[in-house]
């Protein structure tokens, strides 16, 4: 079976009926629950707190100002602005994906790859996580499964609907987030390197059509790189003035090369390798099938943006987040690898075996990340911390901690020191109650290491400080059943430091 425009029609018969409605109104509900179980008991996490201080006060020259608007004047005039009203939306937004998403894949590739892509788009671990995190992620992800897709669509169809539509939620996208944006640079470089040619140029030219495309699509890149440049210089200029600013406690630096690729791993590690292996066989697929111009397309939404950000990465800190825009990519592609699983005549019988264990084996890969999901939220407990640290405290205590806004949320404390693994700050701290005589207490509250890729507290000689002059009173969290386990440890550091033994 081939794809896109030839295969669309076969694929569509066989998917007439109420059969695709039903499988898809099912996915809808089974989305709905995953998304909104537990949604609002998981306490803050570190910028958590950006969107709870910009969702009060929204201004629109905020880089990134549509989701906090839409908080300003969707929910916070229903409900306060606590763990639920701020994860409120993510988590609609991450429901609104589910059909969106089918809708997109079902003109791209075909009624039942879509399903397939759709299926594991909604027992993603990382879009759950996404849907359950109070920040702009789920809103992105959303926008990109549209606007390149529906651009694509009213280019090869000729729809003036379609480019309206892609051209609407392109604008949002950059709104809800600026690197929505690289989304468009693959394309953009592919059809400069096939189309911008004398000989076409002078053909082209002549269709008024093709004259006010060019003229929308150069105001369009104009305002794109009006607005996205100076953020990409502020964001820099931002990192360089203030190195090491942030929240965490972060894991060990690696060199350049070995950074880059743990980046992508660790993007590539949350879609599950074996959707993003999927995804690429998906893709060679296609472009071995009668539609290479939507392989080129769908290679050319990923490539570009995970090579854009593993650049950047060499000269200012980025996060795997900036990727997101990329993930439908690897949700259709892999669910055209799916499809065509079920369509070869294994020897093995019954022939659905082999293509129902691989699709068993997509959908446990990502399991235990999304079990525990709701075990601890994917997150460190600082609630938690707090409730058990509060009567503990006395007046002259001094706190340091990871994630500080988050600790001083909880605590109602106006000041929470930020933990960094140099331990300068915690020895001047300590040494200045000793002298006060007041009788204060230092306190730091540090993530427990996991595994070699987290967060390190011998850097800077940190955890030689902490193991000297402090004793661990507690360790709270919640144990996961994969690898990200987040248990935060809480030192207590009297006035006069013990003697080594």
């Amino acid at each position: 079976m081939t794809q896109g425009g030839a295969g669309r029609p076969q694929t569509a018969a066989r998917g007439q009926g109420l059969a695709p409605v039903i499988l898809l109104t099912g996915l809808i509900v089974l989305a709905v629950a995953l998304r909104f179980w537990r949604l609002g008991e998981w306490n803050f996490e570190g910028t958590e707190m950006f969107t709870l201080r910009d969702s009060v006060r929204p201004q629109f020259r905020n880089p990134r100002p549509l989701g906090y608007l839409l908080t300003y004047f969707l929910v916070r005039p229903l409900r306060p602005l606590d763990e639920f009203g701020l994860r409120l939306l993510p988590a609609v937004f991450g429901v609104l994906a589910i059909p969106a998403f089918y809708a997109v894949g079902r003109r791209l590739i075909g009624t039942r790859p879509a399903l397939f892509g759709t299926l594991l788009l909604t027992v993603s671990g990382l879009h759950v996580f996404y849907s359950q995190f109070a920040r702009y992620w789920s809103l992105v992800f959303l926008l990109s499964a549209i606007y390149p897709y529906a651009l694509y669509l009213g280019v090869r169809e000729r729809s003036s609907r379609a480019l309206a539509l892609g051209v609407l939620t392109m604008v949002l996208a950059i709104l809800a987030h600026p690197v929505s944006a690289l989304l468009a640079g693959g394309p953009l470089l592919w059809l400069m390197g096939t189309y911008l040619r004398p000989s076409y140029l002078k053909q082209a030219w002549g269709h008024r059509s093709f004259r006010w495309g060019a003229v929308i699509a150069l105001v369009l890149l104009a305002a794109i790189t009006w607005r996205l440049v100076p953020i990409l210089q502020g964001w820099i200029s931002m990192h360089d003035r203030n190195p090491g600013m942030g929240q965490f406690l972060l894991g060990p630096k690696l060199p350049q090369g070995p950074k880059q690729l743990a980046l992508l791993a660790a993007f590539l590690e949350g879609m599950t390798p074996p959707v993003a292996l999927g995804a690429a066989a998906g893709i060679v697929m296609l472009w071995q099938g009668r539609d290479r111009t939507l392989a080129v397309f769908l290679a050319s939404l990923a490539v570009f943006p995970l090579l854009f950000v593993a650049l950047i990465s060499i000269r200012t800190p980025v996060s795997t987040f900036y990727l997101v825009p990329t993930g439908p990519v690897f949700f259709l592609g892999a669910g055209v690898f799916l499809d065509r699983l079920f369509q070869v005549d294994w020897a093995i019988r019954p022939r659905w075996l082999v293509p129902a264990t691989i699709t068993a084996i997509f959908l446990t890969a990502g399991a235990p990340t999304l079990i525990s999901q709701y075990r601890n939220g994917r997150r460190f407990d600082f609630r938690g911390v707090a409730q058990w640290l509060e009567p503990k405290l006395s007046p002259g205590d001094v706190i340091f901690s990871d994630q500080p806004m988050v600790l001083a949320h909880y605590l109602r404390r106006p000041r929470v020191e930020k933990l960094r693994h140099d331990s300068a700050p915690l020895r001047e701290a300590a040494g200045e109650l000793r002298q006060s005589g007041s009788g204060g207490v230092l306190w730091v509250i540090a993530p427990a290491p996991a595994h070699a890729l987290r967060t390190n507290l011998r850097r800077g000689g940190l955890a030689y400080w902490m193991y000297e002059n402090c004793q661990l009173q507690n360790t709270v969290g919640r144990g996961r059943i994969d690898f990200r386990q987040q248990y935060l440890q809480v030192y207590r550091c009297p006035p006069a430091p013990t003697p080594a033994t």
